[in-house]
């Protein structure tokens, strides 16, 4: 029986895919053998010796260590993509708003006052102050080409946009997935120089933080609006505001609310609804959930964002699994360990990852405990289980 420990709430869809014969899933468990969590802070969380696997319902995992868990042999997995039509929608809803100038406009009549031919009389007189602009012929620039960066690409360049894309480590999958006339950009300071809106769909690393800047933004085109649902550090909140008050930049839109944007009058902060739809939070649920049931159950590993991908078909034999770093020598330890226990290999797999690596082997006959004793005390072994 495998105990799953709950940190947030996991859609139930998500939750039907461990079945309850072999998984024990509650929010308060002992000695939980992996962890599903959405938005919880784990940084500060101990964590139990019996974890096996983390699984990250949603794409980001700034609030996972991800290093400690490395060092420990422990997988974590997330959603990539399983949001990305949520996120997509979001980011169209907020541009056409932003052209037709919606949420400004609804302020306005909201604060009307007077009888109803009173209103009507200042509607007319004041919609003249929200005259926007059809979004059709005008440009998108798109930074980052994942899962989500492509779906915005490919939409908005279905309205009629055209768009320019960015993303120097672009995968073939998504390079496939991504419409051809998609124009390419050879930097962020090209592209802003020809964009009217620009969309990032970046992670937040040291190498994206501030990604959009005060020197950057000066390469910018006039009037530039930007939006930014993906994380909160990758624009530069005060350059923008800064760009908004000289007149480089119109308007600002994201999903990361501060003292110093909630008021200000050409920026609107949502409440962090990129992936906030049923559907995300029940596609993000499922696939993370079979990701961490295949691992615990095979070993399969995908989407993990620290190990390396591997599968291994089952040889209806008996499975060791072994994450360890990545040096040589080691598949002669895990192999010279299971010959000592005169077990006959059926089938080996190894794969690494940077710096770690992971080994997945099937024997004839059962493993004796003295194999996982012997490579549990092997230098630069993280974790060995038994499958």
């Amino acid at each position: 029986m495998y105990k799953v420990l709950t940190l947030n709430n996991i859609s139930v869809k998500g939750l039907e895919r461990l079945p309850r014969e072999h998984y024990e899933v509650a929010s308060e468990i002992q000695h939980p053998d992996a962890v599903l969590l959405r938005s919880f802070k784990m940084h500060e969380w101990e964590i139990p010796d019996t974890l096996k696997a983390i699984g990250r319902a949603g794409a980001g995992v700034n609030n996972i260590p991800v290093d400690k868990m490395t060092a420990r042999g422990i997988p974590v997995f997330n959603a990539p993509g399983a949001n990305a039509n949520a996120v997509k929608e979001l980011v169209l809803g907020c541009m056409l708003s932003s052209a037709r100038n919606l949420f400004p406009a609804w302020d306005y009549v909201r604060n009307l006052q007077g009888t109803d031919a009173e209103i009507a009389k200042k509607v007319e007189a004041g919609k003249k102050q929200f005259v926007g602009f059809e979004i059709a012929q005008h440009t998108l620039g798109v930074i980052g080409l994942g899962a989500i960066g492509v779906q915005v690409a490919n939409a908005a360049h279905s309205l009629g946009m055209r768009v320019i894309g960015y993303d120097p480590h672009i995968t073939v999958k998504n390079a496939w997935q991504l419409s051809a006339d998609v124009t390419q950009a050879l930097s962020v300071e090209d592209m802003l120089s020809q964009v009217d809106f620009l969309s990032v769909h970046v992670p937040l690393l040291e190498v994206t933080r501030n990604l959009i800047n005060t020197e950057r933004l000066q390469k910018a085109r006039d009037g530039l609006i930007i939006f930014n649902f993906s994380r909160n550090g990758i624009i530069d909140d005060i350059a923008v505001c800064e760009a908004i008050k000289s007149g480089k930049v119109q308007g600002y839109m994201c999903d990361f609310p501060t003292n110093l944007l909630i008021n200000h009058e050409r920026v609107i902060s949502l409440p962090h609804l990129g992936a906030s739809t049923q559907e995300a939070e029940d596609s993000c649920a499922v696939m993370v959930a079979n990701q961490v049931r295949d691992y615990l159950e095979q070993g399969t590993v995908c989407n993990s964002v620290n190990f390396p991908d591997m599968s291994m078909p089952s040889n209806a034999g008996h499975r060791l699994m072994v994450a360890h770093s990545n040096v040589p020598h080691m598949i002669e330890h895990i192999s010279s360990s299971i010959a000592n226990a005169n077990l006959n290999i059926l089938d080996m797999l190894n794969r690494s990852r940077n710096d770690i690596a992971c080994t997945l082997v099937d024997v004839n006959n059962p493993i004796p405990q003295s194999v996982l004793d012997n490579l549990q005390v092997t230098k630069d072994v993280l974790m060995v289980r038994i499958l």
